[in-house]
């Protein structure tokens, strides 16, 4: 038998994909695609646990071994069960009961399929038109062998490398297909490469996203010191890019990454014993872009009755809720509140609280927090004369999924040894591709290896691309951050030749005579002219 490839299991999530085109927004497809090949996923991976264990034993002891296996699965919870009755009438509710038996049966899968329901009228219709999509589904995936022993590998490789980046691959063309709907779940694989590279863990860090997405730029991070080696922690607030987490934990072979679901402003899971934010070595993020409304889960206001809310309408305009530095039990905002319609650094912030004495922090963020004024400007004083920055790095535009203006990589360290800050305008460094704009290898190796020259104080300064300023040249700048005012790109336009410019023009006036000559004499040949 032929091995799987990642070819074959693209290809099979492609039709997966196609099986959903013009049927419902993709934004919403990839859930039932990506949990379908998960459940192809876990079935063929027990199958293939099972089928080892029964070559050793039987009876009361193959059960006792069948239930020490990482995760169990009852007949009707398989793939193939629900192949088998593909043609039942009430095929949604079997593939719901189903993943919800998964999850009831196995603590380390508990909540995975968190609100993904295969028996929905309102996203997949009647069950009329339901029914043929979701046999189509099962099929798409029917053929396709993902028992460990039948990936194909190299030497360097394990069956969930395979498997894990096919998933991710189709996460980020779900990314594609979504447009504006999947900046929050999907971060470039390019600029995760070059954040997991800037924070770079080593042996028993703690690594950390707080805006965890579908966890690719955790993985991304985290394997950089090795998944055995480092604890991963993130939290997300939405339910289906959590879904998407911890599946594509699981299938990377990642059974003891700690992802949270909630606000991570207003109610952050991660704590130590003491109730107090935990410390992390590594922090990466793809932040929400200046997200509204970002405290609201701090207003201690709580619901109010209906009658009471006529009341207060009756006596004129509605308080508007303010967020003040005392509403946050963990001190993030003490020195400065951010503005409520934008969340920029009330994230950022959170990060730098959270960083161990050995953090370092590269986050995504828009440009707009290297310069906003009022209490933005004041945060990023203090944090600049704390001196926690380290570099920021401008990328180009059109390169993310949520958003097509420009953004940089702001890189926070603490322990630093020097007040200088390292400045990178990579903003013309891409390929166009299709809509998007990509980084290449050599652009992601460019940036790196400016940092890395940075870090080991060798010379960083590379004309139009780099400089590393002082904390007196920043300060002259009034702590505006803004990269152009340290890294001049202006390029002279060439001066241009007059007495060359005119030269040209002669020639071809003299040309036009000639062919207007020519023409003249083949219209009066034909006829056409006196």
């Amino acid at each position: 038998m032929a091995k799987t490839t990642f070819d074959d299991i693209k290809r099979a999530l492609w039709d997966g994909a196609n099986t959903f085109r013009d049927n419902i927004d993709a934004s919403n497809y990839k859930d039932y695609v990506l949990s379908m090949f998960f459940v192809k996923y876990l079935s063929d991976t027990f199958d293939e646990s099972v089928k080892k264990l029964e070559k050793d034993y039987s009876g009361i002891r193959l059960e006792r071994q069948i239930k020490n296996l990482p995760f169990f699965l009852e007949k009707e919870f398989t793939f193939d069960y629900l192949l088998d009755n593909q043609f039942a009438p009430d095929l949604g509710t079997k593939i719901s009961e189903a993943l919800t038996g998964i999850e009831s049966s196995n603590a380390i899968l508990s909540g995975i399929f968190r609100g993904i329901d295969f028996n929905s009228e309102s996203n997949l219709g009647k069950k009329e038109q339901k029914n043929p999509i979701l046999r189509n589904l099962l099929n798409d995936f029917a053929d396709l062998d993902l028992h460990p022993s039948n990936i194909e590998v190299n030497e360097h490789q394990v069956p969930a490398d395979i498997v894990g980046d096919a998933y991710e691959y189709m996460i980020g063309e779900f990314a594609t297909l979504a447009g504006k709907k999947a900046g929050s779940f999907f971060t470039p694989q390019k600029v995760s490469e070059i954040m997991a590279q800037i924070v770079s863990p080593v042996e028993n860090d703690r690594v950390y996203d707080p805006t965890c997405g579908s966890g690719s730029l955790l993985i991304r991070a985290a394997r950089k010191g090795g998944f055995d080696k480092v604890q991963m922690y993130g939290q997300e607030v939405n339910s289906s890019a959590i879904s998407m987490a911890r599946m594509n934990m699981f299938i990377h072979g990642i059974q003891d990454a700690k992802i949270a679901w909630g606000d991570t402003l207003a109610n952050p899971q991660h704590l130590d014993s003491d109730g107090n934010l935990m410390k992390f070595d590594c922090i990466v993020a793809n932040m929400p872009f200046s997200k509204a409304k970002w405290a609201e889960g701090f207003n201690p206001g709580g619901e109010v009755s209906a009658d009471e809310e006529n009341e207060k309408t009756k006596k004129g305009k509605k308080k508007e809720f303010k967020m003040e530095a005392g509403l946050d039990r963990w001190h993030r905002f003490d020195i400065g509140v951010p503005p409520a319609s934008k969340g920029d650094w009330a994230f950022l912030l959170h990060m730098i609280a959270s960083m161990s004495g050995n953090g370092r922090v590269a986050a995504v963020a828009p440009h707009g927090v290297l310069f906003r004024g009022t209490s933005e400007g004041r945060i990023r004083q203090s944090i600049i004369d704390k001196n926690l920055i380290d570099a920021v790095i401008g990328l180009p535009e059109n390169i993310f999924y949520g958003t097509s203006i420009p953004a940089c990589i702001i890189v926070f360290r603490k322990g630093r040894s020097s007040t200088d800050v390292l400045f990178v305008d990579a903003s013309k460094e891409f390929k166009k591709e299709k809509a998007k704009n990509i980084l290449r290898d050599e652009d992601v190796e460019r940036i790196v290896d400016t940092y890395r020259a940075y870090r080991n104080g060798q010379n960083a300064e590379n004309d139009k691309y780099s400089h590393v300023a002082s904390l007196d040249e920043i300060k002259d700048n009034g702590y505006n951050l803004n990269i152009p005012r340290y890294v001049d790109t202006f390029e002279e336009e060439e001066i241009i030749d007059i007495d060359a410019v005119n030269a040209e023009i002669a020639d071809l006036k003299e040309q036009i005579a000639t062919v207007e000559a020519e023409m003249d004499k083949y219209l009066k040949e034909l006829g056409l002219k006196q």
